[in-house]
């Protein structure tokens, strides 16, 4: 939900559509996600006399959440697992970009590496379009650098 909200704002009934599943069972989740502080309303509609809130995505949200160390390694162990799932969905001889690294860096490059890493995400952020926009590509994306405890390495 937050990534499909990341390029537009949509109420719970677009959502519902757009994931195939029931409006009820995303406006609960819409709901949690905004309590958590996640999502923002952009706004209501009149849909058949009702109003609806559209929610969308803050990608400076999840700051917040990464004060906390086991928060942060959590969220990298959950970005891990999904990437099976997203792999198979890697179109054959569609072009990409893959790195895999556990290095050392001096310090300049290691903050670099983070600005560089920032960078992309703000640029995917920002950049994001509804879904099925024409011209547009669906694209996956998980970042994640952090230093490594050098007691383990060998």
């Amino acid at each position: 939900m937050l990534s499909l909200l990341t390029g537009v704002a949509m109420s719970a009934a677009e959502v519902a559509r757009e994931l195939g599943e029931s409006q009820a069972n995303a406006s609960y989740h819409l709901r949690r996600l905004h309590e958590a502080g996640l999502l923002d309303i952009a706004g209501e509609v009149v849909i058949r006399g009702g109003r609806a809130k559209r929610y969308r995505h803050d990608p400076d949200s999840g700051a917040r959440f990464l004060a906390d160390p086991a928060e942060e390694r959590q969220l990298v162990v959950t970005m891990a697992a999904d990437l099976p799932r997203r792999a198979q969905r890697w179109p054959a001889g569609a072009p990409g970009a893959l790195t895999d690294a556990q290095v050392w860096l001096d310090p300049a490059s290691w903050q670099r590496a983070l600005s560089l890493a920032r960078e992309l995400g703000e640029l995917l952020h920002s950049a994001a379009v509804p879904p099925r926009t024409p011209g547009a590509e669906l694209i996956s994306a998980a970042v994640a650098l952090f230093p490594v405890d050098s007691a383990e390495a060998g």
